[in-house]
């Protein structure tokens, strides 16, 4: 089975996500949501840490609610207030969202926090390299995209009343140096070389120039609807991530597949993309320039070792609870994949440091 089938679709509610529906029905009836009871619940698939349900009411209805998962929390995950709060504030924006109904905080409800939204009919595309869409669609997707991004990082903070959804400006060093305090703090997972050298170059080596936007911090092809019919993008989704900071943070992490092998991390690297009909990354790139309204292309060279190195240095902790006994799959991350990550962005900062010695 392959991605697309692995994670397209629903499936219904594993016991450990169930809630009672009766709460539920009378809760969004005294809301006055439009949405005739009783409803047949089911839960998407897919690799949302907050669990997703489409509901369905007595007419045929369908709707979208989003929660925390149950058990204890660490305060800041799953904060499924402020992807409520991103998406209710980019309403009536040229960014594609799909539309708030409401936050519920009152856990007696399902047991847990939760939203409700609308449900977007379309394609999620699970697989870098589109194997369900045609050839000759797949670079208008991809092109688009990157316009739809540019579009993001061009709403008024201020307008959107957004001034403190994130600390102002100074990005990378701040975040470089939160994922510098956890690699360095677990040490069940061990010290890698590379991560070290990463550790020591990244705060030394922030380009010039500060700006700050609205980023996603999880933007790729899997967490977008595009239209059935036309490469167009829907609905944008899984903002649990967002903040404020730099756009080319964001842009570089759209670019991502572009870096990794698609057995490994499920991107394009070492396939033919022209016979793909996939454009490349310059011209990815080249998409986000004009639409942003820059003639320059930027060069995401640093962002990209700094987007691997949080990768890693997240991978790194998920090891480390592994080694604890403290994770809840055993599976997935071992640790020559923190050590292919932490290899890809060292090989980032070499080619830096090629075209330095080039000048």
């Amino acid at each position: 089975m392959g991605r697309q089938e692995n994670f397209s679709g629903t499936m219904p509610v594993p016991e450990a996500l169930g809630f009672d529906a009766e709460p539920l029905e009378n809760y969004l009836q005294n809301q006055g949501l439009p949405f005739e009871p009783p409803f047949q619940i089911e839960q998407f698939r897919g690799g949302q840490s907050n669990p997703t349900y489409r509901l369905i009411d007595q007419n045929g209805r369908c709707f979208v609610l989003r929660r925390k998962p149950p058990g204890k929390l660490l305060p800041s995950a799953h904060a499924v207030e402020r992807e409520y709060r991103i998406m209710s504030a980019l309403q009536e924006t040229d960014v594609p969202v799909p539309e708030t109904y409401l936050l519920c905080n009152d856990e007696s409800v399902i047991g847990t926090a939760f939203f409700v939204m609308d449900f977007v009919e379309g394609r999620i595309l699970w697989d870098a390299t589109m194997p369900t869409i045609e050839k000759t669609e797949r670079a208008p997707m991809v092109l688009e995209m990157a316009r739809t991004l540019a579009k993001l990082h061009r709403v008024d903070i201020k307008a959107r009343q957004l001034e403190d959804y994130g600390k102002l400006g100074n990005y990378f060093a701040r975040q470089i140096s939160r994922w510098t305090r956890q690699y360095l703090s677990d040490e069940a997972a061990g010290r890698l070389d590379l991560m070290d050298r990463l550790v020591e170059w990244l705060p030394e080596n922030i380009p010039e120039g500060d700006e700050t936007v609205i980023v996603h911090g999880d933007y790729r092809l899997d967490n977008m609807i595009f239209a059935k019919e036309e490469p167009r993008v829907l609905a944008i989704l899984d903002w649990e991530l967002s903040t404020l900071g730099h756009p080319l943070a964001d842009l570089s992490y759209s670019c991502l597949a572009y870096r990794f092998t698609p057995d490994t991390f499920n991107g394009t690297s070492g396939l033919d993309l022209e016979s793909l009909g996939i454009p490349d990354e310059t011209s990815y790139l080249a998409a986000y320039a004009q639409e942003a309204s820059t003639s320059e292309v930027p060069d995401i060279s640093f962002h990209m070792a700094f987007n691997m190195f949080r990768l890693a240095a997240i991978l790194h902790g998920i090891q480390g609870r592994i080694k604890r006994g403290t994770a809840t799959s055993h599976k997935a991350y071992q640790g020559e994949v923190v050590d292919a990550m932490a290899s890809l962005a060292w090989h980032e900062v070499e080619k830096i440091l090629a075209r330095k010695r080039e000048i």
